[in-house]
């Protein structure tokens, strides 16, 4: 509609601009295009989410050894504990999804407002979801938008679209201006959107869209379309269990032929049953039943960690992802800058000076004062209807910058309103792009005028420079251009001041002309002062920062080439000229591109998922509603907790608290961190479950039998190893861990460095454990039983004690403090009296095969012989 005159735009609807709509249109209308709101995507249900659980793939394969075990083995007890466990990871994942957001419907809530509208006549003030298509909206300062809307007036009308667009200077509309089909949302200046705000003046329009068909309900849409993904560590884990379960089923495969093979030779006799309890121990040993449990549990407990750092992550899987991140895909307005105006430079028909202070507090200097400048400060003070009373800001940005800077000229805004009242003014307009006041001043009458400069400038005959007059001639136009320019392409905002003495009596419309031009100051939206340094460590570990606003291509390249993202303009690119790309041509532009300006949140969308496509791990920060779809596309999805909508706080996986983009750093340090700690958790445990697949695969070859039971292997999985992998999932972080590249998103979570280390451990476990099961069987002469217990001895104990070796993956035990992780100590003397317990405690023992008669030098060699695993991963750590 931005392109039809809106006379058209009228006809077209079935309207009229005086009276509105009769009650019976509206009515008719509401029934066949629906209420004005947002409609929501249903989502998975419990029981969906829990029966999607149950049936992963190592679930299954746990139900299954728990369904052998109880029925065909008849070992209840060990069907019993594979069923708690997998119940338990079940639990814990369903209550982690429930907690995840809902995107859309925070986005309905922006439509539950208030409307004035004409109907039958008469205006009336109505739900904003009763709005229809044609319904005339009145519009003052305050006001929500509450639909799309063609204006049909306008007067003085500004819209603050930051939330919707990206835009941070709030946008003036104009009701006659007729635009191209291909004009950006952005400067689409004779429509209003539902969600934004009008900071300023008033307006009048026709609704000429509703609900989803409005520009914020295609971004409910997209965020409807948007699907997630799995993380990185959610595909690694997974590939990990159907490798194992594979592993599984191939030697529980090979057991049963050699088996049925001892059996035809006379090797020995084994039954049907012995080979279905085998089998079941290799199953519920191939398994790490723990891994799921500890990896929810450490990645919870960084979870709090980060909340404590000003970093709130709402899912789980959100915590690993920030140690892959490799991009970040940061929004302008409020992430990287201010999101305050603020005057850095003023120029004083002579010369630019430079102006320090933070935002809108009033501290910081001019560097340079004169006559001129004190005069700029006064006009920027009195043709001013901005207020700033403490922590309370009334106004428009732009105004609202003037008054530190007045300040910092030894004016106050309260004391010179007082000492000057205003008499009369001529409002800025669109036309003019200047606003005029008058005042009284000691006893005189004065005009002062601010606005574009050359709007300015066209009113002007005197400048003053050294406190003398000139005639404005050619070479001062170019000397103001030149200065205009200047700050324009270090993406500042310029505004011009002129005053004179004005004449009495008359209106202050008729009195902009031959006015004396005072100087110019030019106004930005600075970038924060930490977010430099975030983004040089950034860079320094191997994390591209990309920029994406909805502010104009100048401004963007601006800010990107002070906060050093890009080197010069070729690196960034506009929505207009990715609306000309194909995907292919825009994935190959991307990979030296940094800086994205004048965007909608559909090529957003496009833009994360391109950096995606790249092989890129995409971490998408921003605040506004426009940054939504994005935020839910991205890998990680980062939003603002102070000036971020609610909107992009429900559809984003992390909140800054303090929106500051340095937490995000600290974030990916602790992402890191916490992901190298799960690799050190996950290398202990799969050692553990092929030493103990491997353990039975010999034993069964030598025709020993299995030295283990399936509810021991159990419980050394879900007990014994649990508490020390949750200790090393708490070990603190490695120094250096910021002056590594990224973890590659495609590498095996079981790589070579880890396959070396898990060879090494399983292979000395299990020579350890068969010495001990060989010394209680043969040597000692003993029972099964005791051989069993034994060896169970001996596992347990090497698991204890290898923890400590395996606290890091490359530093041996001896260059570092062994005993520094307090938790790793805590669970291994846990750990050793819960073995005492089920040795010693009847009932107990009996429960677990244990309760046998040992002498002490048998348990002393059981216990020393745990010694050799942790010779074993120290060796490793010399090979790779």
């Amino acid at each position: 509609m931005h392109k039809t005159p809106k006379e058209e735009v009228i006809k077209y609807l079935g309207t009229n601009v005086e009276s509105g709509l009769s009650s019976d249109k509206v009515l008719a209308r509401l029934e066949s295009y629906g209420e004005n709101r947002l409609i929501e995507e249903k989502g998975e249900t419990i029981f969906q989410r829990t029966l999607k659980e149950l049936f992963g793939f190592l679930n299954i394969l746990l139900l299954s050894a728990a369904f052998i075990s109880i029925l065909v083995s008849g070992h209840f007890t060990d069907g019993i504990f594979i069923f708690t466990i997998v119940i338990l990871n079940t639990a814990l994942s369903i209550y982690q999804e429930q907690r995840a957001k809902n995107a859309v419907s925070a986005l309905k809530e922006i439509s539950s407002l208030k409307a004035k509208v004409k109907r039958d006549g008469t205006i009336k003030q109505v739900d904003s979801i009763n709005l229809v298509v044609g319904d005339i909206v009145l519009l003052e300062a305050g006001d929500a938008v509450p639909a799309d809307i063609r204006l049909m007036e306008t007067v003085n009308l500004k819209t603050g679209e930051s939330a919707l667009t990206g835009e941070s200077v709030p946008v003036e509309k104009n009701a006659d201006v007729l635009l191209k089909e291909t004009t950006p949302l952005a400067e689409r200046v004779n429509m209003a959107y539902m969600s934004t705000i009008i900071t300023y003046g008033r307006g009048m329009g026709v609704v000429v869209a509703t609900g989803m068909n409005t520009e914020i309900g295609r971004i409910a849409t997209l965020l409807n379309q948007v699907e997630d993904e799995s993380t990185p560590l959610q595909v690694k884990i997974k590939k990990l269990g159907k490798l194992l379960g594979t592993i599984s089923v191939v030697i529980v495969a090979l057991i049963f032929l050699v088996g049925i093979l001892y059996d035809y030779l006379g090797i020995t006799d084994f039954l049907i049953v012995d080979l279905f309890l085998v089998s079941v121990s290799l199953a519920v040993a191939a398994i790490p039943e723990g891994l799921p449990t500890v990896i929810t549990l450490v990645l919870s407990l960084g979870m709090k960690k980060m909340a404590r750092k000003k970093a709130i992550v709402k899912s789980l899987s959100a915590v690993e992802t920030l140690g892959s991140t490799t991009v970040i895909a940061s929004d302008k307005t409020g992430t990287l800058t201010q999101n305050k105006m603020v005057v850095t430079r003023v120029f004083d028909n002579d010369k630019l000076y430079e102006v320090t202070g933070k935002g809108y507090e009033l501290k910081g200097e001019i560097k340079g004062q004169n006559a001129e400048i004190k005069q700029i400060a006064h006009i920027s003070l009195l043709c001013n209807d901005a207020r700033l009373d403490q922590d309370n800001m009334i106004g428009d940005p732009t105004e609202l910058a003037l008054i530190p800077f007045a300040f910092k000229a030894g004016l106050v805004q309260e004391k010179l309103r007082e000492s000057y009242p205003r008499i009369d003014e001529f409002p800025f307009d669109s036309d003019r792009k200047r606003m005029s006041t008058i005042h009284r001043v000691n006893g005189d009458l004065c005009l002062y005028t601010k606005g574009a400069p050359e709007k300015v400038l066209q009113v002007c005959t005197l400048y003053v420079k050294d406190g003398i007059l000139h005639e404005i001639d050619d070479n001062f136009q170019q000397v103001v251009r030149l200065a205009n320019e200047g700050m324009a392409r270090n993406a500042m905002r310029v505004l011009a001041f002129a005053y004179k003495k004005a004449e009495k009596d008359i209106p202050a419309e008729k009195q902009e002309h031959d006015l004396i031009f005072a100087g110019m100051v030019g106004i930005i939206d600075p970038p924060r002062e930490e977010v430099k340094d975030a983004i040089s460590l950034c860079q320094q570990a191997g994390i591209r920062v990309v920029m994406i606003t909805g502010d104009h291509k100048i401004t963007a390249s601006a800010i990107g080439k002070e906060l050093k993202i890009i080197s010069d303009e070729a690196q960034a690119l506009s929505g207009e000229e990715i609306d000309q790309m194909e995907d292919e041509t825009l994935i190959k532009r991307i990979k030296n591109t940094n800086v994205f300006a004048r965007v909608s949140p559909s090529h957003k969308v496009r833009i994360v998922s391109a950096l995606q496509y790249s092989g890129n791990i995409c971490a998408m920060t921003g605040d506004g509603v426009n940054d939504a779809p994005a935020l839910k596309q991205a890998d990680i999805g980062i939003a603002m907790g102070i000036t971020g909508t609610d909107v992009s706080k429900e559809a984003a996986d992390m909140v800054l608290m303090d929106d500051n983009f340095t937490t995000i750093v600290t974030a990916i340090e602790e992402g890191r961190n916490i992901y190298q700690n799960i690799r050190k958790f996950v290398g202990y445990l799969v050692s553990c479950n092929v030493g103990e697949v491997l353990l039975i695969f010999v034993a069964m070859l030598l025709s020993w039998g299995s030295p283990l039971l399936p509810v021991q292997i159990l419980w050394i999985n879900l007990v014994t190893d649990s508490f020390p992998a949750f200790a090393l999932g708490l070990e603190p972080k490695e120094k250096g861990i910021m002056n590594r590249l990224p973890i590659d998103p495609n590498a095996q979570i079981v790589d070579k460095k880890m396959l070396i280390a898990i060879s090494f451990q399983s292979v000395f476990l299990t020579i350890a454990v068969l010495i001990s099961f060989y010394l209680g069987r043969f040597v000692y002469h003993g029972t099964y039983e005791l051989a069993s217990t034994l060896a169970f001895t001996t596992i347990i104990t090497g698991e204890l004690l290898r923890t400590y070796s395996a606290r890091s993956e490359n530093n041996t035990i001896f260059t570092m403090n062994p005993f520094q992780n307090k938790w790793i100590n805590f669970s291994t003397i846990i750990g050793f009296v819960l073995l005492l317990a089920v040795l010693f405690i009847p009932g107990i023992n009996k429960v677990f095969h244990t309760d046998v008669q040992m002498t002490f030098g048998q348990i002393a060699t059981a216990f020393l012989l745990g010694f050799i695993p942790l010779f074993g991963g120290e060796l490793a750590k010399l090979f790779k």
